[in-house]
């Protein structure tokens, strides 16, 4: 993995137009892979009655993408049935992979997953980013990525790209850190340090999170707001099932918000914000605990004991959440809000107080406020599918790159 990286992004000047006959054709492969994805086991038949095209077009159209290895024929569909059947087809279990890396301020993170979504290889290496140099930082992700990259090709895998999850503001190239306080990175191109040869994208580990919310709980609304935690805290707003990005590309930094304009000051260079009374860091100050290599569980195990101080902290965090979303809540009007990452695990001492502040400020009923069942694993997971996505959204580029 030595080549120069591809500045990949889901849409080029190159792409044909969606209105002609090539754009078609990618439309519809698309339409295939997403039906067969969904359904399973469907024969060329079933695919086109689902889709609403001929037999013969969609047969056409299976063929490709057997051939490109995105589809796999299993045999007869349903044995036994009248007339002979059809070969029931699958989302392949080999080839293309989406890879997706998480760059924490004190851990480094990896996974592979195919295009069923099945999680096939997974890295993780604790150690503490902050204030160190990107350079670094990044030859050990290089070297995470090269590892589970090389587990994924002994399963017969080949990465289709890489999606990288960081704790702060992308720029709209999606390659450029533009901020990233907790780590203190400024202007960093990702695109630039690290040395992989397949398409490379960068994202803020909210709006992952998000959307591995989106993608892979199909209990989670097409309105939400996101919010997770690390050291920081960030916020990812979904509205009808697409990312709300803003001009820049950096909607969503509830961490820096203000509760309190007279607080302590923040990392950001403002005063009072969300992170200073309910990041990790500040909850374990406000609890007399020190920092170690698991905080959450740290938290976590003290407040199921009954440790009255941690209990005290994590309230007053969760009233923190709730007045720093109360203004979000009453702007948008989501469906829910889902408390993702460090949130998860502590939810159930953050939610009474978080719940408490939000009726009593926003207007009309309370906003529903759930819990991710993916926890910290989200922005890692939601990298790696935002890969195996753009498979499925655009078969084409398969065939382009191979």
């Amino acid at each position: 993995m030595t080549a120069p990286p591809h500045r990949a992004h889901p849409a080029g000047p190159g792409r044909p137009s969606p209105d002609t006959q090539q754009g078609m054709r990618r439309r519809n492969l698309a339409r295939v892979m997403h039906t067969v994805r969904a359904e399973g086991r469907l024969s060329r038949a079933a695919v086109a009655s689902r889709i609403g095209l001929t037999r013969a077009a969609v047969s056409t159209l299976v063929d490709e993408l057997v051939r490109w290895g995105l589809l796999e024929e299993l045999g007869p569909e349903r044995p036994g049935r009248v007339g002979r059947p059809g070969s029931a087809l699958a989302v392949s279990s080999r080839g293309p992979a989406g890879i997706g890396a998480e760059i924490g301020v004190d851990h480094l993170a990896v996974c592979a997953v195919d295009l069923r979504g099945r999680v096939r290889s997974r890295a993780v290496r604790h150690v503490r980013d902050r204030a160190r140099a990107a350079g670094p930082v990044l030859e050990q992700l290089t070297a995470l990525v090269r590892q589970v990259v090389g587990e994924a090709e002994t399963e017969g895998l080949w990465p289709a790209g890489l999606a990288v999850a960081v704790p702060g503001l992308v720029a709209r190239d999606a390659l450029t850190v533009v901020r990233a306080p907790n780590l203190d990175w400024h202007d960093i191109d990702l695109g630039g340090l690290l040395a992989v040869d397949m398409p490379l994208t960068v994202g803020n580990e909210a709006n992952f999170g998000a959307l591995a919310e989106l993608w892979l709980d199909d209990r989670t609304p097409r309105d939400f707001l996101h919010v997770s935690a690390e050291i920081g805290i960030g916020a990812a707003v979904v509205v009808d099932g697409r990312l709300l990005r803003g001009t820049r590309g950096f909607a969503g930094e509830l961490g820096h918000v203000p509760v309190r304009p007279d607080g302590p000051a923040c990392a950001c260079g403002g005063r009072g914000c969300l992170e200073q009374y309910a990041g990790e860091e500040a909850v374990l100050r406000a609890s007399g605990l020190e920092p170690g290599e698991n905080r959450v569980g740290l938290l976590a195990d003290r407040a199921a004991q009954g440790d009255a101080r941690v209990r005290s902290a994590l309230t007053d965090a969760g009233t923190a959440l709730g007045i720093a979303l109360t203004g979000a809540v009453n702007l948008l009007d989501p469906e829910s809000v889902v408390l993702g990452g460090a949130l998860a695990e502590l939810a159930p001492w953050l939610l009474p107080s978080l719940r408490a502040e939000l009726a009593r400020r926003t207007a009309g009923p309370a906003c529903p406020v759930t819990v991710s069942a993916l926890g910290p694993q989200g922005p890692l997971l939601g990298a790696a599918h935002s890969v195996v996505r753009g498979v499925l959204d655009d078969p084409a580029v398969v065939a382009e790159r191979t």
